[in-house]
């Protein structure tokens, strides 16, 4: 750690890295993003050696911004540490303190109300049950984390199938919008309108809700998804490949049989 420390301000130094010594907190920030989804990738595929890289580079990440910040007299790296440390001691009271052993539920409960309070300091402010969720999260995280907060306080459907119908009702109301949306002269749907872009948002938000309900993570899942797709569209092409036909040739109902013998061969 000293090592890395030591490469870190060098870096920045008067004789480093052009390059490093010209980032500040806002240009690294997407690079900090791009290397927490690649941890979560190697996570994922359990691909040990690149997990064990890719925490690497995210552990770089925050030695970039510490360094910045030591720099400006704002703090370093120690304290960095040192705040985590005192966070998750806090934060543990059934391990640290003197409260006595917890459920994971319970934990998740006493985690989320200490949160609440350390908010609520901070602002000076009496704190909204939605504090804290970072605007800069993606949208599907947080609408997932969104719903939750809201459900802690009883703002929620008792039982999953009401989540459901309520992404019915969305869907219904996209198919709604979507059919009154006027088109070209050549039966082309014009841009979507603000009323479609309202819709389908509240039909993403509704389907984050549902996979909180049932006690699916969200982004995980559309991750889970995407792959799937790839995977299986990638197939398609292969199988069009073998057999010498331009998979971009054929017609829908050709390329749905391919989809269906990829998907019967998974």
């Amino acid at each position: 750690m000293r090592e890395l420390l030591s490469i870190m301000a060098r870096l920045r130094g008067a004789d480093g890295c052009p390059w490093d010594k010209e980032q500040s907190y806002a240009t690294i920030a997407p690079y900090t993003i791009e290397e927490a989804y690649e941890v979560a990738d190697a996570a994922g595929r359990g691909d040990m050696r690149h997990l064990k890289e890719e925490l690497g580079d995210l552990l770089f990440q925050v030695v970039f911004h510490a360094q910045i910040a030591s720099e400006a007299g704002e703090f370093d790296f120690e304290a960095v540490a040192g705040a985590i440390c005192d966070k998750l001691t806090r934060r543990h009271p059934h391990v640290f303190g003197s409260r006595g052993p917890l459920t994971p539920a319970e934990q998740s409960v006493v985690w989320e109300d200490i949160k609440a309070q350390e908010r609520g300091a901070a602002a000076g402010l009496p704190p909204s049950h939605l504090d804290g969720v970072p605007q800069a999260l993606p949208a599907l995280m947080r609408a997932f984390k969104l719903s939750k907060r809201a459900a802690r306080v009883g703002f929620d459907f008792e039982h999953p199938a009401e989540t459901a119908d309520k992404v019915a009702e969305e869907l219904a109301e996209v198919r709604q919008a979507a059919d009154s949306a006027p088109a070209h002269a050549s039966g082309a749907r014009a841009g979507a309108s603000p009323e479609i872009f309202e819709e389908i948002g509240d039909l993403l938000f509704a389907a984050a809700n549902l996979a909180r309900k049932l006690d699916v993570d969200a982004e995980a899942a559309l991750r889970s998804a995407n792959a799937k797709f790839e995977r299986r569209f990638r197939g398609m092409e292969s199988l069009a490949a073998q057999r010498g036909v331009i998979f971009a040739d054929l017609n829908l109902d050709a390329q749905e049989r391919l989809w269906q013998e990829v998907k019967r061969g998974e």
